[in-house]
């Protein structure tokens, strides 16, 4: 099995910049296609970003197209969200898991992190 481990979030202000990290274990986490997603108090999780097995193929969500990157050094075992631009609605709790494939729903995603919270400020 594969274990997700999120770091990075914490509080920044409107404008700035986070990377988040995750860390996994496990032989087949290269075999894996990763994505980001987050939940707002009261909303539904949603999809941000996701990656393939070697990063050639990557999904961005509208709302963060153009200031969010994801990546993944599959050697270290580890994918990234370098968060750029900060805008209030990106307050939440973000979450790493493992899927098959790039998908856009939590039930085709097999494993997951705990979440690290992320919150912006005016």
């Amino acid at each position: 099995q594969v274990q997700l481990v999120e770091s990075g979030g914490g509080l920044v202000q409107a404008g700035g910049s986070l990377r988040l990290s995750c860390a996994g274990s496990g032989r087949t986490f290269s075999n894996y296609a990763m994505g980001w997603f987050r939940q707002a108090p009261g909303k539904e999780r949603e999809l941000v970003t996701a990656i393939s097995y070697f990063g050639r193929n990557t999904y961005y969500a509208d709302s963060v197209k153009g200031r969010f990157t994801i990546s993944r050094d599959n050697a270290k075992k580890t994918v990234y969200l370098q968060m750029n631009s900060l805008k209030l609605e990106d307050t939440a709790v973000y979450y790493c898991a493992a899927g098959t494939l790039i998908a856009q729903t939590v039930d085709e995603y097999d494993y997951w992190g705990q979440g690290t919270q992320v919150t912006v400020s005016s």
